[in-house]
């Protein structure tokens, strides 16, 4: 197996360490963890089957399944997924990270990702031996049949939305190569200037399914990143295959996580609760950043601002690390990012309070 790049927070270590000298105490953005509370509807929803004793189904209970699809069609507009063709994961991390070896990729298999893009997509196409491909355009990929090519709309980290045209025609140019498609859609609930669509949506696969794979989460949108609850919905056949491996390795989603999910996905209200929370957010830190000399690219949609002075990404977080800020360099997502950082909406409103009024008396 091809040696795995060094994880990249890891090498955030200095610059943390000076942020948290600050006198006012750190004000984290440098990763997209929840910092809100679990609804009510959701933790109810977990005890109230803490009592079972025996092991879950990795394919997920039925309610599970027909809850994720009456979701994906409610909230997205998503029809033609079937309830067998949901499987729970393990949060989504983990299905991003296994997914193109389950599906049986490996050694002379490229696997295409984003010129900025989440980490993890490189290091499964590693884990299963493949080569990776950065690439935004499908003429960048010349003769190449990939095995597998992986979407991310809203991106992060760029929070860029990719249209129905565009999607329309990755899918067609990977159906007439035999290449699956896998879209992450873990902030599509998260649109601000632009509406995402999901790659499973009529409008882009025209009625068929097949060769399509999207990776959901509810870390974001129902604060749910300690319960690891994810799903992968699509290919019936794919999702079949990914099924069978997962039974042997016992990739299974705890029993009370998988009735939370079920909450999660029913209560509309709490989602629409976190998104007013995410959008405030994103107006002050949006406006601060813009007042104090940061351009902002994209960003239209997600939980993330993608944001430059103009200069070298390790010195835009050194520079905001000297006002007790902490964002992630853009060069974590890849070559392409190396005058960006990545500044995420996911701190309580008094620590992006904290973080603009630095930023308004920050001078240069």
């Amino acid at each position: 197996m091809t040696r795995l790049p060094d994880f990249p927070w890891d090498s955030l270590a200095e610059v943390k360490a000076r942020a948290q000298a600050h006198p006012g105490g750190i004000v984290d953005l440098s990763v997209g963890t929840p910092v809100d509370p679990v609804p009510d509807s959701i933790r109810a929803a977990l005890a109230s089957v803490s009592e079972i004793p025996g092991y879950p189904t990795t394919h997920g209970t039925p309610e599970l399944r027909e809850a994720a699809v009456t979701a994906l069609r409610r909230r997205y507009g998503i029809t033609g997924v079937e309830p067998d063709a949901v499987l729970p994961t393990i949060g989504s991390k983990e299905a991003v990270a296994w997914l193109p070896r389950l599906l049986g990729f490996g050694p002379g298999d490229v696997v295409v990702i984003p010129e900025l893009a989440y980490p993890t997509y490189e290091v499964g196409a590693l884990l299963a031996g493949a080569e990776v491909v950065r690439a935004d355009g499908l003429t960048q990929l010349g003769p190449r049949r990939p095995a597998m090519i992986w979407l991310n709309s809203p991106s992060n980290p760029t929070g860029r939305v990719l249209g129905v045209d565009h999607l329309r025609k990755v899918v067609e140019w990977a159906r007439e190569r035999g290449t699956v498609v896998v879209s992450d859609e873990c902030y599509l609930s998260l649109g601000w200037e632009a509406e995402p669509v999901s790659v499973l949506h009529p409008s882009v696969h025209g009625g068929q399914t097949d060769g399509l794979l999207a990776v959901h989460s509810l870390s974001k949108s129902a604060n749910l990143a300690s319960y690891r609850a994810g799903f992968v919905a699509g290919d019936p056949k794919l999702v079949k295959t990914l099924l069978e491996v997962r039974k042997h390795a016992g990739m299974i989603v705890p029993r009370p996580v998988q009735q939370a999910m079920v909450a999660a996905l029913t209560d509309d209200e709490a989602l629409a609760e976190q998104r007013e929370r995410y959008r405030a957010r994103r107006v002050v830190l949006r406006k601060a950043l813009q007042d104090n000399g940061f351009e902002i690219t994209h960003s239209e949609a997600g939980l993330y601002l993608w944001a430059t002075r103009g200069e070298s990404a390790q010195a835009t977080v050194e520079w905001l690390a000297e006002r007790g800020i902490l964002v992630a360099p853009g060069t974590f997502y890849g070559p392409a990012g190396r005058d960006h950082v990545r500044v995420a909406l996911t701190s309580t409103d008094e620590r992006i309070d904290a973080a603009a009024e630095r930023l308004a008396g920050s001078g240069d």
